[in-house]
């Protein structure tokens, strides 16, 4: 019969979002792999491919439709004999729920509901009562053999089930049936109250001139993500100024060096750098929190934070301590050239453990950033400019400072702790060439 080919998810933020386009129309020949539509999430537009084969018998969400939920019926996908005449009265099928928001107390994974289809004959569920993700074909095959799906590991996208794992199996090939899983958790406390409400607010500035402005994904997202960030994770903050002298003498000398190459490296591949040897050197700060428990990394992932038009990205540079100065400043070019284009993949803006917020290009000298969850730190960085400073002989003597702000999270790094990071981050920036060694 028949198959619904689903809004997904493709972010683990994402519960609704843009059909940009349809890349096929209706009476195309698709197979696995096929791109079918450019999709904007919350955080970037991303190409959606198709996971089974057969022909586009009918398009039920235009393209440009915006809002469109994930797991809504956006397309019906026809196999071998079948016609537009078994489609019927083809409309999008009832929304499911959307998948949920991922929260600092769960690792961000993509929903399982991406481009996931309406059963044929039956969407199989485990004995948790949960559905087991499985392709039509690989269903009709189970089912003339007799095989439970459950009990069967699937290889294609999000673990779904495809015809290779099964056209192998027997019934009595099939493993043993998997224990159903642990009780949910315990479901997410309401959200605190944001504030007046959007009628308040109208009315408070009712008969003045002004224009309302219309939240896309990403501001949403930012402004939930952030609020909760802040009302829960227990932020603690660490100052230090930093004398960048020996830093700014180094850099041109090599940027001279570097020159034929065309590279130029700037502070910020230098900060970079010393934030991913610092974890090194510190490694117990080097750490997520996880719910109920903490995860303490050991690479050091180091995500940045990109400006873009409406927001912002945090692109990650990972095993960054192994990378070096002009390979990171090669990679954060190209990650924030496609972070303002909106082409970053999920995978290149999740995960890390620390992150960096420079707004020192734009003259701020010093200010405290919001813990990205599930971070356990975030370093703000100020500008450099020249102070006065007493040198080590007693002397006065004009420097290069410039003022850093670690913000922490406590239930992850304790104050002695985070003291030690920022200190050893400090040590590898007043002496850069360390950081070669």
């Amino acid at each position: 019969m028949p198959t619904e080919i689903l809004m997904p998810a493709l972010s683990p933020t994402m519960e609704e979002g843009t059909l940009a386009k349809w890349l096929v129309k209706e009476g195309d020949t698709v197979s696995s792999g096929d791109l079918l539509a450019e999709i904007e999430t919350d955080k970037a537009t991303m190409e959606f491919e198709a996971v089974d084969e057969g022909v586009i018998g009918k398009i039920l969400i235009p393209e440009g439709s915006e809002g469109v939920k994930v797991n809504t019926a956006i397309a019906v996908l026809l196999e071998d004999g079948e016609s537009a005449d078994d489609i019927g009265a083809a409309a999008p099928a009832p929304k499911a729920e959307a998948a949920p928001t991922a929260t600092q107390d769960t690792a961000p994974a993509a929903a399982a509901a991406t481009a996931d289809a309406t059963p044929a004959p039956a969407a199989p569920k485990g004995a948790d009562g949960t559905r087991i993700f499985a392709s039509p074909l690989a269903r009709r095959i189970a089912a003339n053999k007799g095989l439970d799906l459950a009990n069967v590991t699937g290889s294609g996208p999000h673990g779904r089930i495809v015809k290779a794992d099964v056209e192998g199996l027997s019934a009595s090939d099939a493993p043993a049936a998997k224990p159903a899983a642990a009780a949910s958790a315990p479901a997410t406390p309401a959200a605190a109250a944001q504030g007046p409400s959007t009628d308040a607010v109208l009315k408070i500035y009712e008969g003045r001139d002004f224009e309302e402005v219309k939240l896309d994904g990403m501001r949403k997202t930012i402004a939930a993500r952030l609020t909760e960030a802040k009302q829960s994770i227990p932020h603690f903050y660490l100052r230090r100024d930093i004398q960048l002298d020996a830093l700014m003498g180094f850099r041109a000398d090599l940027n001279k060096q570097l020159e034929p190459r065309g590279i130029k490296l700037s502070v910020n591949d230098f900060i970079i750098k010393a934030c991913a040897l610092a974890l090194q050197q510190v490694p117990e700060a080097n750490s997520v929190w996880a719910g109920d428990r903490t995860l303490k990394l050991k690479p050091s992932d180091v995500a940045v934070a990109v400006a873009i038009e409406g927001g912002l990205f945090t692109p990650v540079l990972k095993d960054a301590e192994m990378k070096s100065l002009s390979a990171l400043s090669a990679e954060m070019k190209d990650l924030a050239a496609r972070a303002r284009d909106r082409k970053l993949a999920p995978h290149e803006y999740q995960g890390g453990s620390f992150a960096i917020s420079n707004l020192g290009m734009f003259g701020i000298e010093n200010f405290d950033a919001v813990i990205n969850p599930p971070h356990g730190a975030i370093l703000a960085v100020g500008a450099g400019v020249k102070k006065p400073i007493v040198g080590k002989d007693g002397e006065m003597a004009v420097a290069t400072v410039m003022s850093v702000t670690l913000s922490v999270d406590h239930r992850v790094i304790d104050g002695a702790l985070g003291a030690n990071l920022l200190n050893a981050i400090k040590d590898n920036l007043e002496s850069p060439m360390t950081m070669l060694a």
